[in-house]
């Protein structure tokens, strides 16, 4: 039978029975999955599919919703918004698909019924690996938001077969392995190969007039490829709604020349298929490497263009070519520069595909597009080789050529005569490599551009982004970050989630502000007592997470000093590592008086091309291995460096946290998310007036945050006059620990491992201003040393932290940028098993 899309469907295929969501009806479809689906039995069946049969069935009950929700928004005509990002880093599915359904307790009873535990069954399920630190995880978090929140929002992105690296470590090196996180397939999407687009590369323009004698271009000779479309469903919190995560798979046009494989030439004929497939194979390739940059452009280009193309061909099929009201119904987000090449695809489609003008796409374009700005690093903004566009992209680099002509005679009629500012604000740099500079072509052609702290906003404002908004200051605003509590409170801290629930009540899960409630049990002494037993349990967990992926045993009772994120010099791992350092030199010098025990746990991924960074790493892994062979250590200091950080991870390691390291240096960090969660999770922050960092001691008071380190002004002020030489030789301390380093204590056998950690401080400068925060950060580490030891009081600042991080909420993040951006309405989803709206009872 042919598809007929016009075909009225029978009410056979869509008038369904509601699913049950009694502990029975799960354990029936889990058995129905099990034995027909799969065809597996008692037998010999890979651990993987009960887990893949659980998720199946969950994934049914979420369709249920997932169609209601897309009528609702279908019905109801409203605005929408699309969310580009290369990354989503969504962390593992199931226990989030049970928390928002509300069945967590019946699916847990399904499956012990029938002789399965839940904790080995959710074991089962990889990381999904698509993302690699904070930028994805926030556009998971903010797509929970989206749906808890009913707004109709759709994420776009790549399915890449490989995530970016599974971290081994051997001797302390990073060992990169790939993460075929989808080796048994992923049982929470959907393949929509009917909303298959073509992606153009290469390829020359022809210019040429039509029929009515306008001139028109084409982009002719290209080398295609296919996008595939792959659905994911994310679900709100128990409210009916399932939004959807649409990714991109790429892949060829033929699946091979049939001449060249049957003349015997295999690897020919199936070359274009490789090379095709190689643009959704791993996410972010090292591009230290030409070929690794081309592919990396590849990627942004086909994100965007598949994205594109897939909500016009929504419009056009209801709308036609008229897109005179396109604006009033449509958003796009870009997450950070990546998705930028929509704006020159955006104009192309339009001008080429539909036949608009340059001002009528323009207006499209300036109307509909907003931008996210997720870096203060000058290096960090990305930039393209023009010869690279005009190989790959030429119709684009045409279309962005034009832009910039257009926006520099604005300029110049602002600023005339100055040139040096028209070189400065040009979305071309000129130069000996001529690049394309991606984050100033999102500014002019978006109408919002958004920082992501109030800290991050203000520098931007004044320092990076200047120029832009001396020109237009109304664009620029600020979105402070937050996180989704229904992951990184509800679900991965149950002990904590349920004290607060017994307490307060559950209203917190929807709206986190509710914790303040928690503010007057800061003083409850019986409060106190569970909430450090809830804390005691979770530091097991931890520990216990660290014994087995490290050897390390943690001592309870001491004070967990944890620092998880990517490795980055600004990051300043690497004054963690110095202050260890110190507390050693100190134990060995018999300065233990008054002592705190404390467990040091350092964990995150360094880019395959970044050489500093594995050098932190393989010194903070020889550094512990110092300190947790030394028998004067034992009881005082351990530490510990966690191989693999990931979101699974963090489920475990932010509730068993007491003092949360987020110590950049001030003016660097954008936001921070990390922080967040482990503020919610009660943890005390010990960090510089940085990112969200400022947004949480505001919040959490003076008093439960420890401060240290020099200001961002300070920062740039001082570094004209920069000596850190001096600053080495006048504290006795850091004189000790670099000469510990200076002399080969911690590599033996390795001579000159550590040079470039220690040039780094001293010959070339100290650029992160890590030994001027040094004698800094040391007091403070002794004021939070202190804090501990008295437990009441650090009970009282945990309690306070996680009282006061209702802001850190992404919802409120969310509910900030549908009113000043995206202009969404909240539409309820019909609930599953109502009568529909129209239909007789």
């Amino acid at each position: 039978m042919s598809y007929d899309p016009t075909r009225t469907p029978s009410p056979l295929l869509s008038d369904l029975p509601p699913l049950g969501m009694k502990a029975s009806d799960l354990a029936l479809d889990f058995r129905q999955y099990f034995g027909h689906t799969l065809g597996r039995d008692q037998h010999g069946t890979p651990p993987h599919c009960y887990y893949t049969a659980l998720a199946m069935t969950l994934r049914d009950r979420l369709v249920e919703r997932w169609k209601r929700t897309d009528a609702a928004y279908n019905a109801s005509g409203c605005k929408r918004t699309y969310y580009l990002s290369l990354e989503f880093l969504m962390g593992r599915a199931l226990s989030n698909a049970m928390l928002n359904l509300g069945v967590t307790d019946g699916a847990t009873e399904a499956l012990g019924k029938l002789g399965l535990l839940m904790e080995e069954v959710a074991s089962e399920e990889h990381d999904a690996g698509l993302g690699n630190g904070g930028l994805g995880r926030l556009a998971a978090c903010f797509l929970d938001s989206c749906a808890t929140l009913q707004l109709p929002v759709t994420g776009y992105g790549i399915r890449y077969e490989y995530g970016m690296f599974r971290q081994h470590i051997e001797d302390g090196h990073q060992v990169e392995e790939p993460d075929h996180w989808l080796r048994n397939g992923n049982p929470w999407e959907l393949e929509r190969p009917e909303f298959t687009q073509r992606i153009r590369f290469g390829g020359r323009v022809d210019h040429f007039r039509d029929a009515d004698n306008r001139l028109r271009v084409r982009w002719v000779d290209t080398h295609d490829v296919l996008a595939v479309p792959y659905d994911i469903p994310v679900p709100g919190y128990q409210n009916g709604t399932v939004n959807t995560l649409r990714l991109w798979k790429s892949a060829a046009t033929d699946e091979f020349d049939l001449s060249e494989f049957n003349a015997g030439s295999y690897t020919e004929a199936v070359a274009a298929k490789n090379k095709a497939e190689h643009i959704s194979m791993v996410l972010y390739p090292n591009d230290a490497s030409e070929n690794g940059k081309e592919l990396r452009l590849r990627q942004q280009y086909f994100l965007a263009s598949a994205s594109l193309q897939d909500v016009l061909r929504n419009w056009t099929r209801d709308e036609g070519a008229d897109f005179s009201r396109f604006a009033k119904r449509n958003c796009f987000q870009l997450n950070d520069t990546h998705p930028t090449c929509s704006v020159a695809e955006m104009m192309r489609l339009l001008m080429d595909d539909y036949g608009l003008g340059w001002s009528e796409a323009w207006e499209v374009v300036s109307s509909t597009m907003a931008y996210t700005n997720h870096t203060l690093l000058p290096e960090a903004l990305e930039k393209w080789p023009v010869r690279m566009f005009q190989s790959l992209l030429p119709r684009l680099l045409e279309i962005i050529y034009e832009i910039n002509a257009r926006f520099l005679s604005e300029v110049a009629r602002r600023w005339p005569g100055d040139a040096a500012r028209l070189a400065r604000m040009s979305i071309i740099e000129e130069g000996a490599e001529p690049q394309v500079r991606m984050a100033y072509l999102a500014v002019v052609a978006c109408f919002s551009v958004n920082g992501v702290a109030e800290l991050h906003s203000l520098l931007l404002q004044q320092d990076l982004l200047n120029d832009f908004y001396e020109l237009w200051p109304r664009k620029f605003n600020n979105k402070t970050n937050g996180v989704t509590q229904r992951r990184w409170l509800a679900s991965s801290n149950p002990g904590l989630s349920g004290l607060i629930t017994e307490t307060i009540g559950e209203g917190w899960a929807t709206n986190l502000q509710q914790l303040r409630k928690l503010i007057p049990y800061a003083d409850d002494a019986a409060f106190h007592a569970k909430w450090h037993q809830a804390k005691q349990e979770n530091k097991r967990r931890l520990a216990a997470l660290v014994s087995a992926d490290c050897g390390v045993d943690f001592n309870l009772d001491a004070m967990f000093d944890v620092q998880v994120k990517r490795i980055h010099e600004y990051k300043r791992q690497l004054l963690n590592i110095l202050h260890v350092i110190h507390l050693y030199d100190r134990i060995r010098r018999g300065d233990t008086a008054n002592w705190t025990p404390r467990c040091v746990l350092i964990g995150g991924k360094a880019a395959p091309g970044y050489a500093m960074a594995k050098t932190i790493i393989k010194l903070a892994c020889n550094v512990a291995a110092i300190v947790n062979a030394d028998p004067a250590c034992a009881g005082l200091l351990s530490m510990a460096y966690l191989p693999d950080y990931r979101v699974t991870a963090m489920e475990v390691i932010a509730p068993g946290t007491d003092l949360s390291e987020q110590i950049s240096t001030a003016g660097k960090e954008a936001s921070g998310t990390g922080n967040m969660k482990f503020m919610m999770n009660g943890a005390v922050t010990i960090g510089t007036l940085d990112g969200a960092n400022i947004e949480i001691r505001e919040e959490a008071g003076a008093e439960n945050f420890f401060l240290f380190g020099m200001t961002a002004n300070e920062v740039e002020a001082n570094r004209r006059d920069y000596r850190p030489l001096n600053l080495i030789a006048a504290d006795p301390d850091l004189k000790r620990v670099m000469s510990l380093l200076q002399s080969g204590y911690f590599n033996q056998f390795e001579p000159g491992a550590f040079d470039l950690v220690i040039q780094s401080l001293t010959d070339y400068g100290d650029y992160w201003m890590t030994v001027a925060d040094f004698r800094s950060y040391v007091e403070a580490q002794c004021q939070a040393a202190t804090a501990f030891q008295n437990r009441e009081q650090w009970t009282r600042m945990s309690i306070l932290n996680s009282a006061t991080s209702g802001k850190f909420s992404s919802d409120r993040t969310i509910q900030e940028y549908s009113r000043d951006i995206w202009q969404l309405a909240s539409v309820p989803a019909q609930a599953v098993g109502a009568q529909p709206k129209g239909e007789p009872a």
